[in-house]
């Protein structure tokens, strides 16, 4: 069967991406690509890179233009894709790239992004561990999908392992992230040009401003299911991103505490016992710390796990491509997941090199 597709925010880096893996999916016909402000001009001007969606037109992001799919994917600023979910009743599958779906809690929606609260959705990071089994669980057959945010989900799967085998203390987390500046999007801004970002490292969000805390915190708590509950407020974390000069990828580096009586056998155990089969998580050999250069373009994330014992601290360093695993690898991959289809389809582990 082929399913048809449209994509909104096609003009923008997550709606670029997710039509580049797209154009490589066997199960896949693109048949509609909206936007904004590009409304009316042909893909091929926005998204240059992909020649083999020459032939599509911009249509005015509108539910009479996205109506009418088997699958809709809205890759619209946070607060946008809300607005169409009544509208969008009909489509069999939808997922929001954005964030308007992600959290279960409208305290937290408030908090962190204002306006009006939605229903949440399928959480789209099948490794995650929650409730002790695997996202993909969760995943099988839904109808509405929540991709997520690429620095909450690199966090959430670099600790899920240790929360949920009770191996490291989620009350003190400390993670610093250095991240491309195509996960802002695509939208001019000044702290963006390359002139303000070639030869410097920008922190930014710093003090617990970032919108993606929430969404740690909650994946996490999700984490510790039944065998290691936590509260909603047992997860204490430090998050930092910086914006780094390169185009795209995250390396994100997360530091909690060892929990009590944890052996290094132990902790090493809880992220092998929750990768080892996994296709686009791995685990590392001991010693092994991955580079966002061995992820780019590929739905990987490559992960390496160190025990500090002078400091009592577990340290894991993850890098993903930010639009691909981040964003509309996950997407895609869980939208495979819903649909029945192996997961693996239309996407990559390797990386482009040099």
């Amino acid at each position: 069967m082929t399913y048809s597709v449209a994509v909104s925010g096609a003009s923008g880096y997550a709606g670029g991406e997710i039509l580049r893996l797209l154009a490589a999916h066997p199960d896949i016909e693109i048949r509609t690509v909206t936007a904004h402000s590009n409304a009316g001009q042909p893909l091929i001007e926005q998204q240059p890179h992909l020649r083999s969606l020459a032939h599509l037109t911009l249509q005015e992001t509108a539910p009479e233009t996205l109506a009418g799919h088997d699958i809709v994917f809205l890759a619209l600023p946070h607060g946008q894709s809300g607005q169409y979910t009544e509208a969008l009743a009909g489509v069999p599958l939808v997922i929001d790239a954005g964030a308007d779906h992600r959290l279960t809690s409208a305290h937290a929606w408030e908090a962190f992004y204002g306006g009006d609260f939605h229903e949440p959705w399928a959480y789209g990071v099948p490794e995650l561990l929650v409730d002790g089994v695997k996202q993909r669980t969760h995943l099988a057959g839904a109808a509405r999908i929540a991709a997520p945010g690429c620095n909450a989900s690199t966090v959430a799967l670099s600790l899920a392992p240790g929360v949920a085998a009770g191996v490291i203390d989620p009350g003190d987390i400390v993670s610093v992230l250095a991240v491309g500046p195509s996960g802002a999007g695509k939208s001019a801004k000044t702290h963006l040009l390359a002139s303000e970002i070639l030869g410097s490292a920008n922190p930014y969000a710093v003090g617990g401003t970032h919108r993606h805390i929430p969404e740690i915190r909650q994946a996490l708590v999700a984490a510790g299911g039944r065998r290691v509950p936590l509260a909603d407020d047992a997860v204490g974390i430090s998050f930092t991103p910086v914006i780094v000069p390169m185009a795209r990828g995250i390396l994100a580096t997360s530091v909690a505490r060892i929990a009590p009586g944890a052996s290094d056998a132990e902790i090493r155990e809880a992220w092998e016992s929750a990768y080892g089969d996994e296709t686009f998580v791995q685990l590392l050999p001991e010693g092994s710390f991955p580079r966002t250069a061995d992820v780019l373009g590929a739905n990987t994330a490559l992960m390496g796990l160190a025990i500090d014992r002078a400091a009592d601290k577990v340290v894991v360093v993850t890098a993903v491509d930010n639009l691909v695993k981040g964003t509309a690898g996950a997407a895609v991959q869980s939208m495979n997941i819903a649909l029945g289809l192996p997961e693996a389809t239309g996407l990559t582990v390797n990386g482009v090199a040099p």
